[in-house]
């Protein structure tokens, strides 16, 4: 905060106004389906006109939008599908070397660009990273390294 931030909020006489909070430089991918140049076109141009966008980067094998600028991704999501007709959403997927579970139902996508695969925030595909007590004390007790093991075996 600077020296001039400083005296302006001294002798602010807005009492009760609201300040606008400035929006953060980000980065926004979005996945939307494109087939032909026509296509490449008519989403460059869904989000290129928004107030606060600074670049628009087409990926279209990977069918993946790069939108930088000061924006809220949410709003260059509905400007997106509500220009373009298209079905649009955020970048749902993650490099395959940072889930835990790659290949569980949840996360494995046979859509998904190589290399990537869907990002686990559901909770029941998370169970998969990390056994409860219950399951590490019964597949542990029919260890070979145990040795308090059962006998049976």
């Amino acid at each position: 905060m600077g020296v001039l931030d400083h005296v302006y909020e001294m002798f602010d006489c807005s009492h009760g106004h609201k300040i606008k909070k400035r929006k953060q430089l980000q980065s926004v991918e979005i996945k939307v389906k494109m087939d032909c140049e026509g296509c490449e076109r008519k989403v460059r141009r869904s989000v290129e006109g928004m107030k606060g966008v600074s670049s628009v980067t087409l990926e279209p094998k990977a069918h993946k939008v790069t939108v930088v600028g000061y924006v809220d991704p949410n709003k260059v999501v509905a400007r997106m599908a509500h220009r373009t007709g298209k079905k649009v959403e955020l970048w749902p997927y993650v490099p395959y070397d940072v889930v835990a579970h790659p290949y569980a139902a949840g996360v494995y996508d046979k859509k998904a660009p190589s290399g990537y695969v869907r990002r686990a925030d559901d909770p029941g595909v998370s169970q998969l990273a990390r056994a409860s007590s219950t399951e590490v004390r019964y597949t542990t007790a029919f260890s070979d390294e145990n040795p308090a093991a059962c006998v049976v075996m």
